[in-house]
């Protein structure tokens, strides 16, 4: 079991991995556009990630999910990532980041 410093240093770096996955319709990436609710690494090997996306019938979805997971293998091939998909709260575009808000020029 990894400290409780390493365990937040590589939370760190997972979510920073998530700025490249991109959601494909908006051109920004999932993490400015507020689809993650909750990242966690439980210190060995498992990654627990709670995401929504911007509707439930979107179409990409299972591609976006995928490339989550790939994105996290890529730099931890030993992880076990679970990507839980949740839509409650609903998601909006009041939970776009600011940055993602220039990005898109709202």
């Amino acid at each position: 079991m990894k400290s409780e410093e390493e365990i937040k240093n590589i939370e760190a770096a997972i979510d920073q991995l998530l700025y490249t996955v991109m959601d494909p319709e908006v051109e920004l990436n999932i993490v400015d556009l507020g689809l993650i609710y909750s990242l966690v690494y439980d210190g060995e090997n498992g990654v627990e990630i709670k995401m929504t996306l911007s509707t439930p019938a979107c179409p990409l979805g299972d591609a976006i999910i995928a490339n989550v997971k790939q994105t996290i293998h890529n730099k931890y091939p030993d992880f076990v990532v679970d990507v839980q998909l949740v839509f409650d709260p609903p998601w909006s575009a009041t939970m776009i980041s600011e940055q993602g808000k220039a990005k898109l020029g709202m």
